[in-house]
Formats: structure tokens, C-alpha cells, sequence
């Protein structure tokens, strides 16, 4: 494999984890920042993400002399042969993407952009971006592509060390024949297509899944009106391999740094285009709607009524394994509930620090403690391994809302406690 010379501008969970895992494969990387004091840190190995064997690359990456972090998308380009963009594009007006740091990077390289380069988008973005960074940089000796990732937070080192399959797309096939060749030492299956196509790719991806978690969702509200068991009809659809055993758990909804805002993106980018996506309309209202069942769940808990109740939150961050609280359905729960009055006390062990509406305590008995009702809310283990004996003690009320039915039902109700799952039979 020939080594390469990349920059990675932006070191967010896209970013960091892109230029670690590259230097890994033997690449010299060079990653770029505004930050000036999180590449100081970045600098001794410092990283803030959690993000399982994230550190470990970056500091042997450091220590290797493969991995360097410098301020400046400018001083990271200058003698690069691929530079990848993995910038934020948050959800702007109507739900589009908002482009505004792509835009601002590709004028700031474009005159510093080493002949021959290739510049790779690997920030999910609209159709189109590919054309547009192009004309914003104004070089006929640069090529662009598209390389959407597919990471997901708490697996991102695994996820692009074994990927499913590499996409890159260009309407420059020698160029994209380039980025491919950065990943070859995987052995993973590649996709090799056209700029727009590879786009979408992403979108579609994450709206699919977006989509078959709200499905879920509504299954598990109907197995409560029929008697059934969620878990029991997802395990029985799980096994056929059309279907998969992936993304089929109930929960409180979906969040994350990504399903909301692709989801907002992808239904604007159909409107524009002419389409009226209905699935998907109806995917992002049923994830709404789940918010708001969970809410009705906790004030039946408490006879009827949230206003003055204590309410003890078990997990906070959007799922386990991470310490993102961007878009977490955990708290879009707990804001409803503080807006009906209730008196919130919340526990993560990965969140420190204040958020609005509610108390952060040190541990889960100190959120369970005078509280008229539990919610499990993301599903870390160590809650499975809770005293609950103690915990029905330190309760004033008796219900315990498990909304990832995460929780041993049998072992809550030994300690004379009442689990109450998602889809789950009393």
C-alpha cells in the first residue's frame, strides 16, 4: 500500500476517528481545527471524546510521528495529496443542511490547495455539494468526492477499521479509484459511483433506519393494546434476514447527532425536488409521538398528574457507550416532564456538570431517592446491576419506567417494585 499524505479538517467524532484510523493504516495525517486549545490537548494524546480504542489511536498515531494537529484548515493542506472534510452541518432552516462550515473551508484552502490534490467531502451533505465545493474552489487541478461515513457513536474505531462497505463517488473515477485506495488495506467491499449518487447514499441509509425504529416504536404501542410481548414478536421477526436483528429494540425515540438532522434533511431536499415523502414525514411525527407516550406513561405512574412530582431519570446521553447529549430523546422526555411541573433528578455516569430542568446527582440511588417514579432512559449496564431492594426503599412511589426494556422485570418486582416496559406484557 502506498502511504499518502492526508489532512483531516475537523476533529469532531468524524474527523478524529477518520485521521486516527488512517494514520493507523500507515498514512501520514495531519488534522486541522479552529480549537486552538482542543488541539493543544489533541497534542498530548487528550481526547475528550469518549469513544472506545479513539484515545489509544491518537496517541500511537503521536507517538509513531503519523498523527500530527495543527490549528487552521490552511496549515494542514499545504503538501497534502487528499484532504478530507469532516465539518459540522448541523440542521439549518426548514431542516436543511447547514453548509456554512463547508463553504467557509473550501474558500480558505482553495488558493492553498497543493496541484493534483483530491478533496473529499465526508460530512453528510446534500445532492449537489460535491458540484458546489468545486466551484467554490475554482481549481480545475483539484478533484472532489464524495466519501459518506457510516459511523456509529460508541463503535466508530470498528466501525471504519471493518466496515460493511467504503462508498466513494466522483464524477472523476480516477479520483475516486484514489480515496478507495486509502481504505484497500481493509479488505472491504467498495462501492465505487457517481458524486450525487454517493450523496444520498447516507441519507438514505440513516432515514431507513430512522424509519424502522419508529416502526418499532408503534409495533410496541400495539403489542400494549393486544396483550402481546415487543420483544417477543421483534425476536421472531429478527430471524429473517430480510428484516435483521439490528434496530429492532423500543425505546423513549431516536436521537443523536444524526437521525434527526438527516431525517429533517432529507424530507426538505425531497420537497425541493418535487417529492411529498410521506414515509418519512410520518417517521419523524411517530418519533414525536413516542416522546410524548413515554411522558402519559409516567404521569399515569404518578395518579394522573407531574405537577410537584419527583422524578428520578436514569441515563441521560442518547445511548450507551457515549457521551453525546446532542438531539438525546432522553432529555426531549425530560423537558416534557419539566414542563407538566415535574421536580426532575437525573443520573449519567458519562454526564457531569448542569442542564436545564433538572438535577445531576453522583449516582442512581441519589435519583431514585423521595422520587414517585423511575425512568430508565439510555441503557447503560451498570443499571441492570443496581440494588433495587435499596432503591425500592429510597422510593416514594413504586414504578419503575424502563423505556429500553433494559432492566430484569423479575428482579424489580423481587424488590416489590412495578416494572412498566415499552410493549411489554404486565
Amino acid at each position: 500500500m502506498f502511504v499518502r499524505r492526508i489532512a483531516v479538517v475537523g476533529t469532531g467524532y468524524v474527523g478524529l476517528t477518520t485521521g486516527a484510523c488512517l494514520a493507523s493504516l500507515g498514512h501520514r495525517v495531519v488534522c486541522a481545527d479552529v480549537d486552538a486549545a482542543k488541539v493543544a490537548r489533541l497534542r498530548e494524546a487528550q481526547v475528550d471524546i469518549l469513544e472506545p480504542d479513539l484515545a489509544e489511536l491518537v496517541a500511537e498515531g503521536l507517538a509513531a510521528g503519523r498523527l500530527e494537529f495543527v490549528v487552521g484548515a490552511g496549515n494542514a493542506v499545504a503538501d497534502a495529496e487528499v484532504v478530507f472534510l469532516c465539518l459540522p452541518t448541523p440542521m439549518g432552516a426548514g431542516g436543511a443542511a447547514d453548509l456554512t462550515a463547508v463553504r467557509s473551508v473550501a474558500e480558505e484552502v482553495r488558493a492553498v490547495l497543493p496541484p493534483g490534490c483530491v478533496v473529499v467531502c465526508k460530512s453528510t451533505v446534500p445532492v449537489g455539494t460535491s458540484v458546489a465545493v468545486a466551484e467554490l474552489l475554482d481549481r480545475a487541478d483539484v478533484a472532489v468526492v464524495s466519501n459518506p461515513e457510516f459511523l456509529r457513536e460508541g463503535s466508530a474505531v470498528r466501525d471504519l477499521l471493518r466496515p460493511d462497505r467504503i462508498v466513494v463517488g466522483s464524477d472523476d473515477p480516477a479520483a475516486a479509484e484514489r480515496v478507495a485506495a486509502l481504505f484497500a488495506k481493509l479488505g472491504a467491499p467498495t462501492v465505487l459511483m457517481d458524486a450525487a449518487s454517493a450523496e444520498l447514499v447516507k441519507y438514505a441509509a440513516n432515514c431507513f433506519l430512522a424509519m424502522k425504529l419508529s416502526y418499532v416504536n408503534a409495533m410496541a404501542e400495539l403489542c400494549e393494546l393486544l396483550g402481546a410481548d415487543v420483544t417477543a414478536v421483534c425476536e421472531g421477526m429478527g430471524y429473517d434476514r430480510r428484516i435483521g436483528q439490528s434496530f429492532l429494540s423500543p425505546g423513549p425515540g431516536w436521537g443523536g447527532s444524526c437521525l434527526p438532522k438527516d431525517t429533517h434533511a432529507l424530507l426538505q431536499i425531497a420537497q425541493a425536488a418535487g417529492l411529498e415523502f410521506d414515509l418519512l414525514g410520518a417517521t419523524i411525527e411517530a418519533n414525536s409521538r413516542q416522546q410524548h407516550r413515554v411522558v402519559a406513561k409516567v404521569r399515569e405512574a404518578v395518579g394522573g398528574s407531574l405537577a410537584g412530582a419527583r422524578i428520578g431519570l436514569l441515563g441521560l446521553a442518547f445511548k450507551a457507550g457515549t457521551n453525546d447529549l446532542r438531539d438525546s430523546p432522553a432529555l426531549a422526555v425530560a423537558k416534557l416532564l419539566a414542563a407538566e411541573g415535574a421536580e426532575l433528578t437525573g443520573y449519567d455516569p458519562e454526564i457531569a456538570g448542569q442542564l436545564p430542568g433538572l438535577r445531576l446527582v453522583d449516582d442512581a440511588y441519589q435519583a431514585a431517592k423521595g422520587a414517585a417514579a423511575v425512568v430508565l432512559l439510555t441503557e447503560w449496564p451498570l443499571f441492570r446491576m443496581l440494588d433495587w431492594p435499596l432503591i425500592a426503599e429510597l422510593m416514594d412511589g413504586d414504578t419503575v419506567l424502563d423505556t429500553r426494556n433494559h432492566l430484569d422485570p423479575d428482579a424489580l418486582r423481587r424488590a416489590g417494585l412495578r416494572h412498566r416496559g415499552i410493549g411489554r406484557r404486565p
